[in-house]
């Protein structure tokens, strides 16, 4: 008993430490994801996400004016220009692409025949002794820094030119009444098979518990040839439809395990106090088997939401019927180097689920623990 009781804060550290593990590898690329999403395309090209904060530090080159820019000064010829752009501070500068910050602000450079300034405000200042002839600028290589900037814009744009705000409301279209309609026939269901006595009771719960285990895609095809024969069609209705009929065995299954533990003592009194079975299941069932439905709610729903095979069959692939992640994927490839559009994109498509999932997630382990180990 010692030995076991030596071991058992051990195995609690190690859980708790696994435990931490999964936690760190879900939220940070969440929270890099977050944060991506406010920054611009060339802080994302110069900084990770972690470095938002922190002055970004970028280097490259800008040209100095031609000889058609000089002036004279007395006995010297003077060009000047400015390297920075609005926001940005010099950290150094130089004449070669191998040292880029082989100066400081303020410092001279010689060149041939003509001596380079550039000042910490970004001014430059190139001037020699005789005429200049050059038809290009002389390259001048800069590293400068740039405050942190978080910005809105990537929102309003992916929101409006990209099709997310269109397809983010298909999406809530699909996704709401293909939530609700089956966890509304799936309680029926489930009481039925939980605490009604009619013939084949038994046989109806296994083909419900073998139905689990057949692939949603075999039935893609010949779901959509059924709907297209009897005029339904590719349309909210038939996405709507296909989505319950997917969803219904795992629906039914959870609820009938969670309703057939509930206390037969409730029920029988009821049933004594002469309440039909409409009202017992109204008034006890539904609210005792809250836990259960929520559980399975938060299922269906990001299923549903993070669905795109379902939604490309029965819905469609026009601009005007794309869900979230029918955009996801065009953007993906039309968009591919543009981070900040994807970022932003990308967190729109899970800041609902992850709002629906910390509303309800204190009923989840709740209702699948409990419809696991009660049976009847």
């Amino acid at each position: 008993m010692q030995d076991m009781a030596g071991r058992k804060p051990a195995l609690i550290w190690a859980v708790n430490l696994a435990a931490l593990l999964l936690v760190i590898l879900w939220t940070v690329p969440t929270a890099g994801l977050f944060v991506s999403s406010f920054r611009d395309r060339d802080q994302i090209s110069a900084t990770g996400w972690w470095k938002s904060l922190t002055t970004t530090e970028q280097t490259g080159f800008v040209r100095s004016g031609t000889a058609e820019d000089q002036r004279a000064e007395g006995d010297v010829f003077v060009i000047e220009g400015n390297v920075l752009a609005p926001d940005q501070s010099l950290l150094g500068w130089g004449t070669r692409a191998r040292e880029p910050a082989a100066y400081r602000p303020g410092e001279t450079a010689e060149l041939d025949g003509a001596r380079l300034t550039v000042a910490e405000d970004g001014s430059y200042r190139l001037e020699s002794d005789r005429p200049f002839e050059m038809r290009r600028g002389e390259r001048i290589f800069v590293t400068t820094g740039s405050p942190p900037d978080f910005t809105l814009s990537n929102y309003a744009r992916v929101l409006q030119a990209e099709g997310i705000g269109r397809a983010f409301m298909n999406t809530m279209t699909v996704t709401i009444p293909a939530t609700i309609i089956p966890i509304l026939i799936a309680a029926f269901a489930a009481y039925a098979l939980a605490w009604m006595e009619f013939p084949g009771r038994a046989l109806l719960t296994a083909a419900v518990v073998g139905l689990l285990v057949v692939p949603l895609q075999v039935a893609l095809i010949p779901l959509l040839r059924l709907h297209n024969d009897i005029g339904i069609g590719k349309g909210y209705l038939g996405i709507w439809l296909a989505h319950t009929g997917f969803g219904l065995p795992l629906a039914i299954y959870l609820l009938r395990n969670y309703m057939a533990g509930l206390p037969r003592e409730v029920i029988e009194s009821a049933r004594v106090d002469g309440a039909t079975e409409f009202q017992i299941f109204r008034r006890i069932i539904l609210p005792l088997s809250f836990p259960a439905l929520a559980s399975f709610a938060i299922f269906q729903f990001l299923w549903v939401w993070n669905d795109l095979l379902v939604a490309t069959v029965f819905l469609g692939n026009t601009r005007e019927q794309l869900v979230m992640t029918g955009v996801l994927r065009e953007l993906m490839g039309s968009k591919g180097g543009e981070w900040e559009i994807l970022a932003t994109s990308a967190f729109i498509s899970i800041a609902v689920p992850l709002v629906v999932f910390f509303a309800m997630q204190k009923y989840l382990v709740r209702g699948l623990l409990a419809g696991s180990v009660k049976g009847g």
